[in-house]
């Protein structure tokens, strides 16, 4: 091979992007026939691990097509889990089996239409039948993989509120949403019982103007 034919070569094996003849050619000089040199190399390579390819005007070295398989790798790509799917993992783990609606409600926003599908497809939620009330709602529950996954035997090793409080898990928000909720469910505690008492006393009321009644009599 001469020297010409070696450098064209070397010059588009070290190229990190596919190169133009006039690309080449400012590399190895306008004294070359770079054209008939590019259609030698591609004889060459036909039957080689690798070839030359021409895309439209440019040219590259590319593994032989029918090779390709041996340098397939699969590798598992991590993804950040949204702040979303979290909370709906979390709603879902501690209530389930829940439905879409009831996830939204506890969250108190929609719940995105990819949220449960990107859950599903971690293979950590999985479908659970159907709620049987109008409508037959799609319920939803954690998987084994869910429990492997976080290294927990059984749903009853689920950390408790003190146990993430403990572990700095839950933010300044969170708590104070936990607060919310803790008084908004005092508020109504109270309130019933207030409408008890006054039950009572009004069922008291009514004895009494009954009993003067039988005595007017």
């Amino acid at each position: 091979m001469d020297i010409g034919k070696r450098a064209v070569e070397a010059t588009l094996f070290a190229a990190e992007k596919p190169m133009t003849i006039a690309e080449i050619r400012a590399y190895v000089g306008d004294e070359l026939d770079v054209r008939q040199i590019l259609a030698e190399l591609q004889e060459d390579f036909q039957h080689r691990g690798i070839v030359l390819v021409r895309a439209g005007d440019r040219w590259h070295f590319q593994t032989a097509n029918d090779l390709s398989h041996l340098l397939r790798r699969e590798r598992a790509e991590l993804r950040k889990l949204s702040r979303a799917g979290m909370e709906t993992l979390a709603i879902i783990a501690y209530h389930e089996p829940v439905s879409r609606a009831e996830i939204e409600a506890i969250r108190g926003v929609q719940v995105a239409k990819g949220t449960l599908d990107v859950l599903m497809e971690t293979g950590w939620v999985r479908p659970a039948g159907r709620r049987e009330v109008p409508g037959r709602p799609l319920i939803y529950a954690t998987t084994n993989e869910f429990l492997t996954h976080f290294g927990l035997q059984s749903r009853r090793d689920l950390p408790g509120i003190e146990d993430l409080r403990a572990a700095g898990l839950l933010d300044p928000v969170d708590m104070a949403l936990e607060q919310l909720e803790l008084e908004a469910e005092a508020e109504a505690e109270a309130q019933e019982e207030s409408d008890e008492s006054e039950e009572r006393e009004f069922a008291a009321d009514d004895g009494v103007l009954l009993e003067k009644h039988n005595e007017s009599a």
